[in-house]
């Protein structure tokens, strides 16, 4: 496992749209492990393959309950609302307020390519939603209603 560096806003990379992972393969394990223990190096809840320069549709969360692995993520439901603070690994020192759904429903694929679904309320629920918004080339800043000292 290796730390990578990760990619800062105005880094052209974060506004690529990513490509379906087709491969699930040694080379996806890899990054997947280097990712987290790249997210987990700097203190991060989620870190999306195009922050740490790979263009392709995978993400890793661990907001304290274990490590959540995120292939080819599509939200497909969402309910409620909640406001609060929102920083990004890859716009250092920046938080800013942004309002996302309280209750979000993943479908996704787990590292050896199977379908699942998962559901996540809250900080979960807000973490979906930053990491996938990651793979269409979106960063956080792009929602915040208010920024934070």
């Amino acid at each position: 496992m290796a730390i990578r560096q990760i990619r800062t806003q105005g880094d052209e990379i974060l506004n690529k749209k990513c490509k379906t992972v087709t491969k699930f393969d040694e080379k996806l394990h890899i990054l997947l492990d280097d990712m987290y223990d790249t997210m987990k190096d700097r203190d991060g809840v989620g870190l999306a393959a195009p922050q740490v320069g790979i263009l392709k549709r995978a993400v890793v969360i661990d907001i304290g309950n274990g490590k959540i692995e995120l292939i080819n993520p599509e939200i497909i439901e969402e309910s409620g609302s909640q406001t609060g603070s929102e920083g990004c690994l890859s716009v250092p020192g920046v938080w800013g307020e942004v309002t996302r759904p309280n209750i979000v429903t993943v479908k996704a694929q787990d590292r050896d390519g199977k379908w699942f679904k998962i559901t996540g309320e809250e900080l979960l629920a807000r973490a979906f939603c930053h990491e996938v918004e990651h793979l269409d080339g979106h960063l956080f800043t792009e929602k915040v209603e208010k920024y934070l000292e």
